[in-house]
This record gives C-alpha cells, structure tokens and sequence, in this order.
C-alpha cells in the first residue's frame, strides 16, 4: 500500500468532495469537450463535478483506495465515472484519446515533472485542452498544503516554457486562497494554466 492509499483510507474526503476552485471558476473552457481525463484525481471530487456538468470522465490515480472514494462520491451525486488505477510515473497512457484533461495539484519528482505533463498532453487530442493547477516552488512558506519538499513543487517557468508549443490560454501564478479539505486550507502560491494542444 503506498502512501496516497494509506492517506484515502478513512471515510473523510482530506480534500474535501468540493472541485477545486480554479476548476469550478473556469469549467467553461471546457464547455465544448465532452471526454475529459482527470489525472492524479485523488478522491474523485474534480471528476464528480465534470461529470455533474455533463462530462464523461475517467479518474486516474495510483491509490485504489482514492478510486473507491471516487466511486462512491460519484454514486451519491448520481453520476458515473470511470476509474482507473495508474502510476503517472510508471504507465503508458492513452495517446490523443480525450477531449481535454485537467491535473490537480499532481505531485512528482523536478526530474519527472516534464515528462507526467507531456503524457497528459500526449492523451489529448489535438485541439483538445488541459487545464491544471499546480504549487509553485514558492509555496514552502505559506504551510497551507502541498509536499514540503521543494524537489515536488512546480518552477512556473518551467511550466510556461513545456508549453509554449500550444496554445496558451491561461496562464497564472501568484497567491490563491484554498480551503479544500483539512489538507488545502487557507492561503498558497500556485501555478494555472489553461491551453490548448497543437
């Protein structure tokens, strides 16, 4: 058991089972995208609330004890979604598959940043869209949540620069007040983008 499946096994969401706030602010980029992928998806509250607005969507993580949650979240606000168990690290993913996909707060190594975020661009098809909200390597100080590791934060140039290839839609980063959960509370320095793949 790794863990994220020891974090997801009590019946409390720690994130909450509202979407995160950028998602929920911006949902309308995705209007036109009906299959969406919502990767490192945790317990399910993003997918559930794409699902709910009309969405089909697939949640991948790597804690089979997440994707019960999001099972179960999804049945008490009747929708479907489907899961499946992944490593971001490890495992191939489908290739220009969705319509759009979105990733939040997804944790990796500096090393194997770049590569995660290429495969989630790689299952898009082109003209599709992703959407993302990361922590900065700024957010160390501020204790609202997140790795305290800065090897597991996001340098926002860096994420500008791997997408400059697309089309950038949105792109922010600086302060956000998260209170999502008891693990997201209050306020943090992240990094958003929107964009739409080439």
């Amino acid at each position: 058991m790794n863990t994220w499946d020891q974090r997801f096994q009590g019946t409390e969401y720690v994130y909450g089972e509202h979407p995160n706030a950028f998602i929920q602010d911006y949902v309308y980029y995705l209007k036109d995208y009906p299959t969406i992928a919502a990767y490192a998806e945790g317990e399910g509250r993003n997918a559930v609330f794409l699902a709910s607005e009309g969405h089909t969507v697939t949640a991948y993580d790597y804690a089979q004890s997440g994707l019960q949650k999001t099972e179960q979240l999804a049945l008490k606000h009747d929708v479907t979604v489907q899961t499946v168990l992944a490593d971001l690290l490890l495992d191939e993913l489908p290739v220009n598959k969705y319509d759009a996909a979105i990733m939040v707060f997804g944790h990796f190594p500096v090393m194997q940043q770049r590569t995660v975020i290429q495969k989630i661009i790689d299952s898009v098809k082109p003209g599709g869209r992703i959407m993302m909200e990361l922590y900065s390597i700024y957010q160390l100080p501020y204790a609202s949540g997140g790795p305290q590791q800065l090897d597991f934060l996001y340098n926002p140039l860096n994420v500008l620069e791997w997408c400059q290839t697309h089309k950038i839609i949105h792109f922010f980063t600086g302060e956000q007040i998260r209170h999502e959960g008891t693990l997201h509370t209050g306020l943090a320095h992240t990094i958003q983008l929107v964009i739409e793949k080439s």
